[in-house]
């Protein structure tokens, strides 16, 4: 054989060799992709939530209403058979939320059913506590529907100020889902008043407030139809109706309890 074909036969030795690889190398390229593609669209993805620890005195209730969800539907989500067996220091994904609530101040213990047809007289301190605004009462505490409203609706126009029923400190100034602005205030004896869907909060966390001093002003912020002020009374961490603790509206104003501020 001449040195002309030992040459030629090896130049198509080489081409062959070219000619299979370039397929090899296109096939594994595709298959690689084909595993990225794969691998990509197999991974789950996370719904947007935040994972809260359940803290001392905290039920599956109290955290459902501080973060406008049902206890039922967290129950579900978070795999649990038995919505009154959760533990402290358990983590419950609360779907949909942006931060971690103060769940022990911002909502109270699940309300005691009412007696029927047995009406509440007034609390001795009734004497001591100012309406937070002047206004029809459109919607009163107790039982609504399936749920149960913790506090009293007073009507009042766009803007009316707020007026803290009695001395206290500000415990929350902030917004919550379903009850918009709220400024929660803390007073003695256990109890807490709670001013909620504020056109805008005037008070700070920490803050003291007087006696009559403005802490808001109405609004329809959250869950709302029209504007009105959401207020409730709470004793020891209990709503209770805050009737029990205003003056009668035929004998004493809010304007009357009020001081101008100086």
């Amino acid at each position: 054989m001449s040195i002309r074909q030992i040459v030629g036969k090896i130049r198509l030795a080489r081409i062959g060799a070219k000619a299979c690889i370039r397929p090899l190398l296109v096939f594994v390229i595709f298959s690689l992709l084909g595993c990225a593609s794969q691998t990509t669209t197999s991974l789950p993805r996370r719904p947007a939530g935040v994972y809260h620890i359940v803290r001392p005195g905290e039920t599956l209730f109290r955290i459902g209403k501080a973060y406008d969800l049902n206890y039922t539907e967290l129950a579900r989500v978070n795999g649990i058979k038995d919505a009154n067996q959760i533990r402290v220091g358990q983590r419950i994904f609360i779907p949909g939320a942006t931060r971690v609530l103060p769940v022990e101040t911002i909502t109270p213990t699940e309300p005691t059913p009412a007696t029927p047809n047995v009406p509440e007289g007034p609390m001795p301190e009734a004497e001591t506590f100012l309406w937070p605004v002047n206004g029809a009462i459109n919607s009163g505490f107790g039982p609504r529907g399936s749920s149960f409203h913790d506090g009293i609706d007073i009507a009042a126009t766009e803007g009316t100020p707020i007026r803290a029923t009695e001395a206290g400190e500000v415990i929350y100034s902030d917004q919550l889902r379903g009850y918009g602005n709220m400024v929660i205030v803390r007073h003695a004896g256990g109890i807490v008043s709670v001013y909620a869907h504020n056109e805008t909060n005037l008070v700070r966390e920490g803050q003291s407030v007087a006696r009559g001093e403005i802490v808001a002003r109405v609004g329809s912020t959250g869950r709302v139809t029209g504007p009105h002020l959401h207020f409730e009374i709470r004793r020891n961490n209990t709503a209770e109706d805050p009737l029990r603790y205003l003056p009668q509206l035929c004998c004493l104003a809010a304007s009357d309890n009020v001081s101008p501020k100086r």
